[in-house]
Formats: structure tokens, sequence, C-alpha cells
């Protein structure tokens, strides 16, 4: 080639990348919510190997809504501040109990007031009835044994009754003998009744038998049941307030099965009281 040729020049240029482009960093995010998780998991390991059962109850405690963590105020203020159910002003406004610092009229040595009928005539049993269905998430055994629980509310007051499944008896098998799951739940029942003065009612159903029996046991199985539970609540509020004890036999099935289990049960009324005007 000449050098006065017209041929033309070609430039070839190379693209130099410095380094490689940024991939995002979602990855980073999951990565630290894997290790905080499996951290979470082997501190929870290490927690219920290295605690009592009393230690356990007590973090379970405080992550339940249902039991409050302190029986006077928190401090704050509102729903969320820590107003507890239990503090004085919220319990007399409600009209369900008091303290002994400041106990209002009721009977000798008790220290709750009467939930009393009127304008809000259930407002007051509704507390009672929500703080002992509150009790019953202390304890996985206490949940357990609340599902023998059935509550409502009546013209005669608050009714707790208490029935026995198949296979989970309250007494011993034909007799009167409280079973422990029986006395458990009486004594929640009776810590929850201290916090008024109403009167008490208890009564006691059963079950039908065979007809070929000799000799009928109903009513004497529903009078003596009730009667070991008047025993029962008379040591935890005091004997003064049972104000009746019955037994109905097999008169009032709860089942369309007459001799189902189901039909032997136990009702704990909570009794209204009458305004004074």
């Amino acid at each position: 080639m000449s050098v006065g040729s017209n041929a033309p020049v070609i430039i070839k240029g190379k693209k130099v990348i410095a380094g490689e482009g940024h991939h995002g960093g979602a990855w980073k995010v999951a990565y630290a919510d894997f290790v905080t998780a499996m951290m979470a998991f082997f501190m929870l390991m290490w927690l219920l190997n290295a605690t009592t059962e009393k230690q356990r109850k007590g973090i379970a405690d405080y992550f339940s809504p249902t039991i409050p963590l302190n029986r006077i105020s928190g401090g704050g203020d509102g729903t969320l501040g820590g107003d507890s159910v239990f503090t004085e002003e919220t319990l007399a406004q409600n009209g369900i109990g008091a303290t002994n610092r400041h106990a209002a009229p009721g009977k000798p040595g008790s220290p709750g007031i009467p939930v009393t009928a009127g304008a809000d005539k259930d407002k007051g049993l509704e507390g009672i009835e929500e703080m002992l269905l509150g009790s019953g998430g202390e304890s996985m055994s206490m949940q357990n044994a609340f599902r023998h629980v059935v509550t409502r509310i009546s013209d005669e007051g608050l009714v707790i009754e208490l029935f026995a499944p198949e296979g989970e008896p309250l007494f011993a098998a034909g007799g009167a003998t409280p079973a422990p799951l029986l006395e458990d739940l009486v004594s929640v029942i009776g810590r929850v009744f201290s916090l008024t003065t109403n009167d008490i009612a208890v009564k006691g159903f059963s079950r039908s038998h065979a007809i070929v029996l000799a000799e009928n046991p109903v009513w004497d199985h529903s009078l003596s049941r009730a009667e070991a539970v008047r025993l029962m609540l008379g040591d935890a509020v005091g004997e003064d307030r049972i104000e009746r004890v019955a037994g109905y036999a097999d008169r009032h099935p709860a089942v369309p099965n007459p001799m189902s289990m189901r039909n032997d049960r136990l009702e704990i009324v909570l009794l209204r009281v009458e305004p004074e005007y």
C-alpha cells in the first residue's frame, strides 16, 4: 500500500468495566432475619432448660394478655398505660370489689362489695366472669381444667356450670369424693368470688341410672356432691355466704340422653343483690 493511499483508518476501542454492578441487598435482610430467629430459638431452649416450673409460669404470665402484670395501676393512663381491672378505681366503679385498705360495706370479714342489679345490672357480673375465665389461662393444667366450665348470666345471677365429660369425672366413681380436678376448679372460683359479698347457691345434678337398680342413687348423688362443693367453697369465701344447697337428681338433663355423663354436673351461682333505694 502506498503512502498516499485513501484507505480508511479503523480504530478499535475496548470498554473497560471497573467493577461488578450492584445486585441489591435483599439476601442480607433475609439472612439477618434467619440469624435473629435462630438466636431467639436457642434462647428459648436455654430458658426452658435453665428455669424452674415457677419461673416459667411467671414468664408465661408476663406474655399472657388475660392476666394483669400488676394488681395496682402500672403508673400510666388508659388501656395500654397500665390500668388494671384489679385497681380500686376500676373495681369500685364496676361494683365488683375493693381492697382491704378501702373496704366497702359488706358482710363482716369479707373484703369485697356486692354486685348489685340496676341500670347496668350485668356489668359487674360480666367483670367477675371475665376474671374467672382469665384465671383459666394461668397454666396449661388450668386451661385443660376449664374445659369443664361453662358460664352464663341469668336472672338469678352468674351461673358457673361444672360438668363431667366422658372419661373425666369430677367425683370418684359412685360417690361424692371430689377429684383433684374439681378441687382446683372450686379453688379458682372461690378466689374470684372472694372479691364480692354476694351470696352463693350450689346446685347438684345427676345423670339417670338403669331402672333395674334396687335403689336409685340420683337424689343422693346430686345432693351429696353439692354439699361437698359447699364445704370447699365455705373454706374459701365463708360459710355465711352460702345461701342454699339443692339437689335436682336427674330432673333437668343438659343433653337429650339422660344417662350421658354430661348430665353429671354442678352449678355454682353468684346471686344478684338488689340495690337499696
